[in-house]
């Protein structure tokens, strides 16, 4: 059928399709949202200037198989979505957003160091006491 409508697929290339991971549909088609807590959108208000924002990225390392890290940024990418509380804002990537679609975003203070978290992450199966690593 696809050499019908002038294009066909090597043997080599339709081996490196991969199915498209049905948490990704299903997160830009329901929508879901990261949510950001008061202390977190306070603190963001109080270290970001002009169009900086919070970048959370889930990347394939960590203590449990996967880490969230956090970053100041400048650049939305055409993959980006940006969640808002009050003039502060987080973005995460698609690919991201499939780990971490429905938790929030915290700012913790303690007397050992302070750090933006992910809390209520529903995606998660397992955490680390690390506190940024987790297992799906």
């Amino acid at each position: 059928m696809a050499a019908a409508r002038g294009f066909s697929l090597t043997a080599a290339t339709q081996r490196a399709l991969t199915p498209w991971p049905r948490g990704r549909l299903l997160a830009a088609s329901l929508g879901l949202r990261v949510s950001l807590t008061d202390s977190c959108a306070q603190r963001l208000l109080e270290i970001t200037k002009g169009s900086e924002f919070l970048r959370l990225q889930v990347e394939g390392v960590g203590c449990a198989r996967f880490q969230c890290r956090c970053s100041l940024d400048t650049v939305i990418n055409p993959d980006d979505r940006v969640f808002e509380q009050g003039g502060a804002r987080v973005t995460v990537d698609s690919d991201s957003l499939a780990f971490v679609k429905g938790a929030q975003v915290d700012f913790s203070q303690e007397l050992i160091g302070s750090s933006f978290q992910v809390l209520n992450n529903s995606q998660a199966q397992q955490g680390c006491s690390c506190g940024s690593s987790f297992s799906v």
